[in-house]
């Protein structure tokens, strides 16, 4: 761990990188360059990774991962690796398939010895119990929905964290208030603005980092508009997701 500023502890003892590398990518864009955004991100400086199950590439991310832990970059404990189940493996009977989710080398090995957060819940705890994650968390959950876990009779683990859409243009606020009284973490993701996820979002949306406040507060700082919105939210206390294949634009990112 290299300072304390760069880490948020969670409730359950274990340490989130406030930072972390996100590996969602364009279906258009091959899933050899995530493994390549992956590796760049990593000798950048990233230690967290956020993938999921239905991002399709946590085979490349793992990859990725272990290269550069052959190559004496990183060690395995370096690495807080986030994965997330899809809704369709929520139920609680589909604990005893969790290992079946993850890539395996060759060899018949899993890519990861242990997933770091995974963010679910159904089933979660027996999955902490059983040593196949560290910590457990939640994502797109709103306040109600996270009271239900909370008030869930014979609870046995809180929520470590939240991961939701947080940006300039949805703050979050109040959800980031109910988080922080509860003491689970909120994880942004589009941080940059989520105009260009062109799937769901109406493409008259004003673009983000095309925002004049932005760019009046970057020229001040010389510093990129991307800087600016990342920085305004680590400065509120979240840990921001953020991702690009742009081996430049990585590198930039981590200087925030």
């Amino acid at each position: 761990m290299n300072s304390k500023h760069q880490y948020v502890e969670l409730n359950d003892g274990h340490f989130i990188p406030r930072l972390g590398f996100g590996t969602v990518k364009p279906e258009e864009v091959p899933k050899s360059k995530t493994t390549e955004a992956t590796k760049i991100a990593i000798e950048a400086g990233f230690r967290h990774i956020d993938c999921a199950y239905s991002y399709e590439v946590e085979e490349e991310v793992g990859l990725a991962v272990r290269s550069k832990i052959a190559d004496g970059t990183v060690k395995r404990e370096d690495i807080f690796y986030t994965s997330k189940l899809w809704f369709t493996f929520h139920r609680p009977e589909l604990v005893q398939s969790w290992e079946e989710l993850f890539p395996q080398d060759e060899n018949g090995k899993i890519i990861y010895d242990s997933v770091d957060l995974c963010a679910t819940w159904e089933a979660m705890e027996k999955c902490k119990d059983a040593g196949l994650a560290k910590s457990i968390g939640v994502s797109n959950f709103n306040r109600r929905q996270l009271e239900m876990i909370l008030n869930k009779p014979g609870l046995k683990y809180k929520p470590v964290c939240n991961q939701v859409e947080c940006h300039v243009y949805l703050n979050q606020r109040k959800l980031l208030d109910f988080c922080k009284s509860k003491d689970i973490v909120l994880v942004a993701y589009g941080a940059l603005g989520t105009q260009r996820y062109k799937d769901w979002v109406d493409p008259s949306s004003p673009v983000l980092l095309d925002d004049p406040v932005l760019g009046a507060l970057a020229k001040k700082h010389n510093r990129s508009p991307a800087l600016i919105a990342l920085r305004y939210q680590l400065q509120r206390g979240v840990v921001v997701l953020v991702k690009s294949l742009n081996e430049k634009r990585i590198k930039e990112n981590i200087q925030v």
